[in-house]
């Protein structure tokens, strides 16, 4: 039986995040002695390595096979999460970071580009944030899943450390999964392996998304989003400890025990709401007149959310944070399908990979400047209300230079 492309394309979603670490990472380095500062230098470090490696990546996945990049990138996963089980030094999770960072480069760009290819190649271009949307929804979906498997294997074993090689097993079958994509999909790619051919693609590459304003912006709010949002996110991982040891519930239970509940229930909600995010992301493009309209529209929201959150961490109304955080994620999941439509709208297919990748590169800058900054200021005023703040002015900036000529 012929399998269909949707399919797979939503398979490899699916299998991807079944990252049982995610809900606990914060709490992983916690446990293990990190501060907040050297957490955001090691998510600072992981930024850097993928900003090294993320446009050379889109390049060779664009000239010598999408497929092959995509299969390393899994591989590489692997290596970190046998590295993460075993670190017991400072010194080890760097490595294990640099191993992850491999697997997010060769990823980032590479399987949007891909799909993006698929629609072009059945005549249906005009599908791209539908497609994505629903191809992002089936990856919350299995984000949900995940969330419920690791709640129950720290519940049940009061170990971290093992949540990490069950992450192993989907990211097996997602390199069989990668091995039933066709030829077609690898793009229009050179036999042989040239570094003058790489360089050269990718200045095209690069000069292109640099002169376009169109891409120029879209990079620029990226880095604002995308950039903030990954370096705060799991900020809401020590709130929910915070919040699971306060409550007086389930007094019998231990405190790691009762955080993995509070962290299953919660994060089960914001990967559902998620999902229902990314699957309907074309009807907000729709019912706001247009994908530029609506990505405004959820600038807006995430603006007000962030100036939101300072009042509300500064004096720990912790609940109604939580649900602070939860909007701000169902806001990125409308957002990230609009914004990833828009850059490919206007990039050749030629270059898709690599221009998808300058974007995904830009965000983890941003992210590698964010994450240690955060820390710090986290550190230093012992609240997480330095969130907010940051959140707010990035936000009030995008909005503001909107239609400034040259941004």
């Amino acid at each position: 039986m012929r399998i269909s492309m949707l399919f797979r394309f939503s398979l490899y979603g699916f299998l991807k995040n079944q990252q049982y670490y995610a809900p606990f990472l914060i709490l992983v380095f916690l446990e293990k002695g990190l501060s907040y500062s050297m957490i955001g230098i090691l998510i600072a470090f992981r930024e850097i390595c993928i900003n090294v490696m993320e446009i050379p990546s889109g390049a060779v996945a664009d000239l010598y096979g999408r497929r092959r990049a995509m299969i390393l990138s899994f591989a590489a996963y692997i290596v970190s999460f046998v590295i993460f089980a075993q670190s017991r030094s400072i010194g080890l999770l760097f490595v294990a970071m640099f191993f992850f960072a491999i697997g997010d480069a060769f990823r980032t760009g590479t399987h949007k580009a891909m799909i993006f290819d698929w629609l072009r190649l059945e005549g249906r271009s005009d599908e791209k944030t539908r497609t994505y949307g629903y191809t992002r929804s089936w990856s919350k979906m299995g984000s949900a899943l995940s969330v419920l498997i690791a709640s129950a294997l720290v519940f049940y074993t009061g170990n971290y450390n093992n949540i990490f090689l069950f992450c192993i097993i989907p990211y097996t079958f997602g390199i069989i999964n990668f091995l039933g994509y066709p030829a077609a999909l690898d793009g229009d790619r050179k036999s042989g392996f040239s570094m003058r051919a790489v360089i050269a693609f990718l200045w095209s590459a690069l000069r292109e998304s640099l002169q376009r304003r169109s891409l120029r912006r879209l990079i620029v709010e990226s880095m604002g989003f995308e950039g903030m949002f990954k370096a705060s996110k799991d900020y809401l991982q020590p709130i929910l400890q915070q919040t699971a040891i306060a409550l007086p519930l389930l007094l019998a239970l231990g405190e790691e025990k009762r955080t993995a509940l509070l962290i299953g229930v919660v994060y089960f909600i914001l990967h559902i709401l998620s999902s229902i995010a990314s699957r309907y992301a074309h009807s907000l493009a729709k019912w706001k007149g247009g994908e530029d309209s609506a990505a405004r529209f959820v600038w807006v929201i995430g603006g007000a959310l962030y100036i939101c959150l300072i009042p509300l961490l500064w004096f720990s109304f912790n609940h109604i944070v939580i649900v602070c955080f939860l909007m701000l994620a169902l806001m990125q999941n409308f957002w990230r399908p609009l914004l990833i439509s828009r850059v490919n709208a206007h990039s050749t297919p030629e270059m898709g990979a690599t221009v998808l990748s300058i974007e995904s590169q830009a965000k983890c800058f941003a992210t590698m400047l964010l994450a240690p900054a955060l820390g710090w200021t986290v550190d230093m005023a012992g609240a997480f209300w330095p969130v907010g703040i940051a959140g707010a002015l990035i936000a009030m900036g995008i909005i503001v230079t909107a239609d400034r000529p040259g941004l």
